[in-house]
């Protein structure tokens, strides 16, 4: 069992950046995606990066790539999600997901309860 806990959401302005984090519950995550999904009210959830926990490996969807940069601390069992140039469509509830395979859909294996992004024009 993985216990994952975000942190780091708020509100900024459009331009602006935020550092989200993920604290999971304990090592041993090397067979991992580590990833991050998106919700906006009334949309599906949405892939936005993952990180291969054993070799840092990335892959992020087109919507973030150039402006979000996902980074994880083997020493922390902590992941990152440095997001700038952030635009009002980013606006949505963050969330943390754990798999042993690389998917973009959200059927990963465990997941945060999620931390609320709000970025104003």
């Amino acid at each position: 069992q993985v216990q994952l806990v975000e942190s780091g959401g708020g509100l900024v302005q459009a331009g602006g950046s935020l550092r989200l984090s993920c604290a999971a519950s304990r090592g041993a995550l090397s067979n991992y995606y580590m990833g991050w999904f998106r919700q906006a009210p009334g949309k599906e959830r949405e892939f936005v990066v993952a990180i291969n926990w054993r070799d840092a490996g990335t892959y992020y969807s087109d919507s973030v790539k150039g402006r979000f940069i996902i980074s994880r601390d083997i020493t922390k069992n902590a992941m990152y999600l440095q997001m700038n140039s952030l635009k009002p469509e980013d606006t949505a509830v963050y969330y943390c997901a754990a798999n042993r395979l690389l998917v973009t859909r959200p059927s990963y294996e465990y997941w945060g309860q999620g931390t609320q992004v709000t970025v104003s024009s």
